[in-house]
């Protein structure tokens, strides 16, 4: 078994500006690198084997400002990317979570489905089961990273957790037996 706890990445540039990045490489703005550091006050006490972030500069830049002085393996990996809205990068998030119901099994244009993100984070999973056993990890991701958690460990149908009500909090737990 693995623990993992997830955390959602600190504030972007684009959340503040109320648009949808996708795969779009963001940096966080100034009320995100203080959440990063409150992030990083919050686990003050937990070891972790890993911090496992996204390769996009919100998630990876979240996990080194909370954790980076403390000697824990940062480690990016794409599979814990957002889902890719492809042609909709960039448009307003309103319109984004219209269309995201739509997108379990089709693409966004030119972007790809939740089903695909899915498929992306099982992968991980099933490495981290392999290389983490016995252990406790920390994921920084994305809501597309927590819909795959979701499903996986969970066993949230898809559809469900794309279709939830998002609202943020200070960490999930997760068990990993089997993927």
């Amino acid at each position: 078994m693995v623990t993992i706890v997830f955390e959602a990445h600190a504030t972007s540039l684009d959340n503040e500006a109320g648009i949808a990045s996708g795969h779009a490489d963001v940096d966080l703005s100034h009320l995100g690198r203080q959440q990063a550091a409150e992030l990083g006050a919050r686990y003050a006490n937990d070891r972790f084997a890993a911090v496992f972030c996204s390769d996009l500069r919100r998630s990876y830049r979240t996990g080194v400002l909370a954790f980076g002085s403390r000697g824990v393996p940062i480690i990016r990996d794409a599979r814990l990317r957002e889902c890719d809205y492809g042609d909709l990068t960039g448009y307003p998030s309103e319109a984004v979570e219209h269309e995201k119901p739509r997108r379990l099994h089709q693409p966004f244009p030119n972007g790809e489905s939740y089903d695909q993100v899915a498929e992306r984070v099982r992968g991980f999973l099933r490495d981290l089961l392999a290389d983490y056993a016995g252990r406790r990890v920390l994921i920084i991701g994305h809501r597309a990273t927590q819909y795959g958690l979701e499903h996986w460990l969970n066993r949230v149908p898809l559809h469900e957790a794309v279709r939830a009500p998002w609202t943020w909090q200070p960490g999930w737990t997760y068990r990993l037996i089997a993927v």
